[in-house]
């Protein structure tokens, strides 16, 4: 393996930490840094889904162990986005034309971690079976599309919308996340799509920090400064993928 490659076997382990704090895979962060280090979108997106399913996995175990997951609310999002992952993760699309999409998607990453939109709320309501269906569907079809799992987007909009609140955003976001993610790698493995070797060191590095996040952010808040951090990267990566 190529020593840029290492440093980014090195950073793993941060951007797990602090998407899993908040309930999420990560892939947005790790898609980002892959960016960055150049590597080939045909391996992006595999990568991406596998890593969310380890790190989603890890940190919807901590937060379901401490109460926070809502059945009912995952249901009406998963019911309409598992299919639609699946469907999205069988589709290649340009690399041109992947990149601009996952830089955008990038940009709500950022404003979610810097807390621009989805701010808790004490007013909850219960989502209708056809919202639920249709923000799963289209969050769905674009996670298998791009290799990320939506949890990035599904969380500020449970929010925004008032249908749970923050560490229940956290918990049913991490197993919509873990459900995209799966069906996402099915999809890709059915058009003969294969991994690279690497990609278990990848793995072992982001479930070092998806354990410890996970463990932090079910149990209390997470360091601000380091997710800013984050934004910035997220950012540079976004600007990249979307100009360059």
């Amino acid at each position: 393996m190529e020593e840029l490659n290492w440093i980014f076997v090195t950073l793993l382990p941060v951007v797990a930490f602090l998407y899993a704090a908040v309930g999420h895979g990560g892939a947005s962060g790790y898609l980002a840094m892959m960016a960055i280090f150049a590597f080939p979108a045909e391996v992006m997106k595999p990568t991406g889904l596998l890593l969310n399913l380890f790190v989603a996995g890890i940190s919807f175990f901590h937060f379901w162990r401490k109460g926070h997951f809502n059945l009912k609310l995952f249901l009406a999002f998963a019911l309409g986005s598992i299919p639609l992952s699946f469907l999205g993760g069988m589709i290649q699309i340009e690399t041109e034309i992947y990149k601009i999409i996952l830089g955008v998607l990038l940009i709500f990453a950022v404003l979610k971690m810097l807390d621009v939109f989805g701010k808790e709320s004490s007013d909850i309501r219960k989502v209708r079976p056809v919202e639920g269906i249709l923000v799963g569907a289209v969050i769905g079809f674009f996670s298998g599309l791009i290799g990320i799992g939506g949890g990035i987007i599904l969380s500020p909009v449970i929010l925004l919308m008032h249908w749970g609140n923050m560490k229940e955003a956290a918990a049913v976001s991490a197993l919509f996340i873990w459900v995209n993610s799966a069906a996402g790698m099915v999809g890709q493995f059915s058009t003969g799509v294969k991994l690279d070797p690497h990609v278990w060191i990848f793995v072992a590095a982001a479930v070092v920090g998806g354990f410890l996040g996970s463990y932090v952010g079910a149990v209390k808040m997470n360091n601000k400064a380091l997710r800013y951090m984050l934004a910035f990267v997220l950012t540079l990566a976004s600007i990249k993928l979307i100009f360059t």
